[in-house]
């Protein structure tokens, strides 16, 4: 093998069969494009073997599949007959679980595997239904890019985690080549490197600005919108409101209780819910289809990541989603003059030593729900509802 090149395939008409040597052939369908075909011999008699088309499976990969029919062939094994036995592919999301599962006996905490399973559940979202052979560089770029800027370390995480699924794959045989997710040599070639990103902390909108914004947030009826909101009035991070389910919400008992694996920190986090955000959410109810609160495009699966993030630069925003929680504690401590235990509870922070918290657990959900009360009213439409919901306590 090793005679074509990408020259003689651009050159080559529609209809050319185009020889690589050792039975490996690529039949031109119309310019650039094509399908592999390899040739072999067994027990006497003629066979034809499709690899896959081309350019989705490079040279490099129908070389190597055609290398590895060749062995079986040689062995007296059909590989026609072997590949329908191996047809059963796994998707991206299935075999994702498999090895966050097998990986997470490894890590060190509860947190990191959360974490894991977190990435992979809601910003590979896109990938999870696809064959885990079928992904190639633009299925991984189109997670990565509208992460890559806005939120650099996640992306490089998730990239990462993206490249051990992908690499577990090849390990198992279901899928040949190079791998679309690595860094070095492949992906450095296409997008910024982190040291180009921008640092420091997610832009904020002054929380003086927010009742403005939300009340220009509302004019809008798109599910993105009202997602934001929601976030904006929970404080909640854009993963948990975009992952959030109907079986995690009790709206009679006002509460949306996020489960570990799905929190930052790895534990459960309760939210009191407000007046608005409960009319948010009875408002959901009535277009409700499927599992989730905010719901994608396609049946089944949440809302996409950048779905609240391009709202906001509709809006005319430079803000960013996650920079609304800083907006909140801002507030926090300079309007609502909220003890700072309880504004990082919101949050979901984790403040004091292990007895402080258990010592604060009992009456932290009221004093959480009297401050998210306050913010949902500070949010509102008029300059009346700027309260304070801890006059007795002066400090931040």
């Amino acid at each position: 093998m090793g005679k074509l090149t990408a020259k003689l395939i651009k050159a080559a008409p529609a209809g050319k069969k185009l020889g690589d040597g050792d039975g490996l052939q690529l039949v031109v369908t119309e310019p650039e494009r094509g399908k592999w075909v390899y040739r072999f011999t067994l027990a006497g008699r003629a066979r034809e073997m499709g690899l896959g088309r081309y350019p989705e499976v490079t040279m490099t990969e129908a070389r190597e599949k055609a290398l590895a029919a060749r062995r079986l062939a040689h062995n007296g094994v059909d590989p026609i007959e072997a590949a329908k036995k191996d047809r059963t592919i796994p998707t991206f999301g299935a075999l994702a679980d498999e090895v966050a599962t097998d990986l997470s006996h490894g890590f060190r905490n509860a947190k990191h595997k959360a974490q894991w399973r977190m990435t992979l559940a809601i910003y590979a979202a896109p990938l999870r239904d696809k064959p885990v052979d079928a992904i190639m560089t633009e299925d991984v770029l189109a997670v990565l890019r509208p992460l890559w800027q806005t939120r650099p370390e996640t992306a490089n995480r998730l990239r990462g985690r993206i490249e051990r699924v992908l690499s577990a794959a090849k390990a198992k045989g279901l899928r040949v080549g190079e791998n679309p997710a690595a860094w070095r040599g492949h992906l450095d070639n296409l997008l910024a490197k982190r040291g180009a990103l921008a640092r420091g902390h997610h832009a904020a909108l002054p929380y003086a600005d927010v009742p403005t914004f939300v009340a220009k947030l509302r004019e809008r009826d798109a599910t993105a919108a009202r997602a934001l909101e929601f976030a904006i009035l929970t404080a909640a991070r854009s993963g948990e409101v975009i992952g959030a389910t109907w079986a995690e919400v009790d709206i009679e008992a006002r509460l949306w209780t996020i489960p570990p694996e799905r929190t930052k920190g790895a534990r459960e986090h309760v939210v009191p819910l407000s007046d608005r955000a409960v009319e948010i959410l009875e408002a959901r109810t009535a277009v409700r289809r499927g599992d989730f609160v905010f719901p994608g495009a396609r049946a089944g699966k949440p809302m996409s990541p950048p779905a609240m993030g391009v709202v906001l630069r509709q809006m005319g925003s430079e803000a960013t989603v996650h920079g609304f929680r800083s907006s909140f504690r801002d507030w926090a401590g300079d309007v609502a003059h909220a003890p700072r235990e309880i504004a990082e509870a919101v949050l979901a922070h984790t403040v004091g030593s292990r007895t402080e918290r258990a010592y604060r657990r009992g009456d932290a959900l009221d004093q959480r729900r009297k401050l998210m009360d306050a913010w949902s009213a500070y949010c509102g439409p008029t300059p009346s509802a700027n309260i304070v919901a801890f006059p007795a306590n002066r400090s931040a």
